[in-house]
């Protein structure tokens, strides 16, 4: 019985990165004698066992044999005589193929130092194909490694883009695609797991609406990149400087859907995006099943984002609108996230990145200001009932336009 340190942990380390999680495996053994030895079984599909004290996972090596279309079918051989490098070779990436045994010693049977060196996301072997979640995983590792410098192999994505024409990716259950694309949210880019799909294919399977995007022109006075995709793949990229959390990031990628199905005697104007994205917001969260906090949140964004661009320019009752229509009072932590996914397509865009977005601070203000209003004098001086819900309303109104009269607004266009 032998055990070796493999995949993310021996990649990490060689980057020079932080190790996260150390994954095990085990060879020369059966699922008797680890646990004779005192590990827990813990795998559904194959041997996985828990360290008794470190609690750490150790994997049995094994070799799988494709049965049918889809990433289940699959057919799992474990035994005593399977061998390390059997095991590494089913595995999808070089640098995700490498061992490390008990004195330190790297075991690399099929090069992944070398795409470590040269930035490189290759695939092991052929049996690749065989699993369409790897396309979903080499993008997300893209989104992972692109700051290093990372790309993926020409004959990789040749690869990928076979199995998109062969139908693998038709297989893919709509709850794998979201863990996947929400994992892809937390990585420093992860507009290159949406671009990565896009070369390959998959994206107009999985996310039509993001993918029906690119080649929309939009007005070049206010969008110098002019390509709506474009211009969402940087409201992402912007967001992640903003914030690290994914729903945010999420609301970045959903809030310009509408734009997609502008009819096309009126481009590159988008009258009434906001609305007409809506429904293809809620299309994509049904179909991946996603949490309802990134739903609301992105349908929000979605629908207010331009309510916030034009914060100046519109009526007190307009503001009043939208604070009360994104729950601000109740929910104020979410609609900071609402704020933050509005400065980023503001700053989304060649020139703007680092403009000041005084639309932002504005709503702070008024909703700073509006929640000092207290309810109970208002009761005390007599108000009943949906009385006291208008004196409120009156109350913030009068607290909005005093505000607005003394701020200044941005200069040039938003």
């Amino acid at each position: 019985m032998k055990s070796f340190l493999v995949g993310g942990a021996v990649r990490d380390r060689l980057l020079g990165l932080a190790v996260k999680d150390r994954d095990w495996v085990v060879v020369g053994t059966s699922p008797k004698q680890m646990q004779a030895a005192g590990y827990r079984f813990v795998g559904k599909d194959f041997p996985v066992f828990l360290h008794p004290e470190s609690h750490e996972e150790y994997a049995l090596a094994r070799t799988e044999r494709k049965t049918k279309v889809g990433y289940h079918g699959f057919e799992f051989y474990t035994s005593a005589d399977v061998t390390l490098e059997q095991d590494l070779e089913r595995r999808d990436l070089t640098i995700n193929a490498m061992a490390e045994d008990s004195e330190g010693q790297i075991i690399d049977p099929f090069n992944g130092q070398q795409d470590l060196q040269n930035k490189r996301l290759r695939h092991v072997s052929r049996a690749f194909t065989e699993d369409p979640v790897r396309i979903l995983r080499i993008a997300r590792f893209l989104a992972r490694f692109h700051h290093l410098g990372f790309s993926i192999a020409e004959e990789t994505l040749s690869l990928m883009q076979q199995m998109v024409d062969a139908g693998e990716v038709d297989a893919l259950v709509p709850e794998r695609v979201w863990q996947e694309m929400a994992k892809a949210l937390c990585e420093p880019n992860p507009e290159q797991f949406i671009l990565a799909l896009r070369e390959c294919g998959a994206l107009k399977v999985l996310l039509p609406e993001i993918d029906q995007l690119f080649g929309v022109p939009q007005v070049k006075a206010y969008h110098p990149e002019v390509d709506t995709g474009v211009h969402v793949m940087m409201v992402v990229q912007q967001c992640c400087r903003l914030t690290s959390k994914p729903v945010t990031r999420f609301a970045a990628l959903m809030h310009d859907l509408g734009k997609g199905i502008t009819p096309q005697d009126i481009l590159p104007h988008h009258y009434g995006h906001e609305e007409s994205g809506l429904p293809l917001v809620k299309a994509v969260c049904d179909r991946l099943k996603v949490p309802n906090e990134y739903r609301q949140l992105a349908e929000m964004t979605c629908q207010y984002h331009t309510h916030v661009h034009r914060a100046f320019e519109v009526k007190p009752k307009t503001l009043l609108k939208v604070l009360t229509a994104t729950d601000a009072y109740r929910r104020p932590e979410r609609f900071e996230q609402f704020l933050q996914a509005c400065k980023a397509d503001s700053r989304g865009r060649p020139g703007f990145e680092d403009r000041p977005y005084l639309q932002a601070d504005l709503y702070r203000r008024i909703l700073l200001e509006t929640q000092a209003i207290a309810v109970k004098p208002i009761v005390e001086a007599g108000f009943q009932g949906e009385q006291v819900k208008e004196e409120l309303r009156h109350q913030r109104l009068r607290v909005i336009s005093a505000v607005c009269q003394d701020s200044k607004g941005p200069e040039g266009i938003y």
